[in-house]
C-alpha cells in the first residue's frame, strides 16, 4: 500500500519558518520525482516545488530564494523547508510523487501564515 504521509504544518507569523516532511512508503523512493504543491482556498492547486531522482530541483517563482526543497533517499522522505513566509503562502501544502508509470498524492497539510 502506497502512502504519502505529510507532517510539519501549522499557524506561523509572517516572516517565520517552517519544514514540512513527506515521509513515503510502499513505492522505490528514489527513481520517483518528489514535489510539494499547494492550494489556497478558492484556488487551483499549483506546484510550488520539485525535486527529481537525480538533477537540480525547480521552484515557482513566487518561492525562489524563500523555500528549499530536498530529499533523503535513505529514509523516502522529502522535505520543504520554507523561510520568509508571507500571508500569501497560507494553503493546503500537499506531497506529490510521480514516476512514468505511477502518481500518488498525500494527504495534505495545512500551512496558515497569519499574525
Amino acid at each position: 500500500q502506497v502512502q504519502l504521509v505529510e507532517s510539519g504544518g501549522g499557524l506561523v507569523q509572517p516572516g517565520g519558518s517552517l519544514r514540512l516532511s513527506c515521509a513515503a512508503s510502499g513505492i522505490l523512493f528514489h527513481i520517483y520525482t518528489m514535489a510539494w504543491y499547494r492550494q489556497a482556498p478558492g484556488e487551483q492547486r499549483e506546484l510550488v516545488a520539485a525535486i527529481p531522482s537525480s538533477g537540480p530541483p525547480t521552484y515557482a517563482d513566487s518561492v525562489r530564494g524563500r523555500f528549499t526543497i530536498s530529499r533523503d533517499n535513505a529514509r523516502s522522505t522529502v522535505y520543504l523547508q520554507m523561510a520568509s513566509l508571507k500571508p500569501e503562502d497560507t494553503a493546503v501544502y500537499y506531497c506529490n510523487g510521480k514516476s512514468y508509470f505511477a502518481d500518488y498524492w498525500g494527504q495534505g497539510t495545512q500551512v496558515t501564515v497569519s499574525s
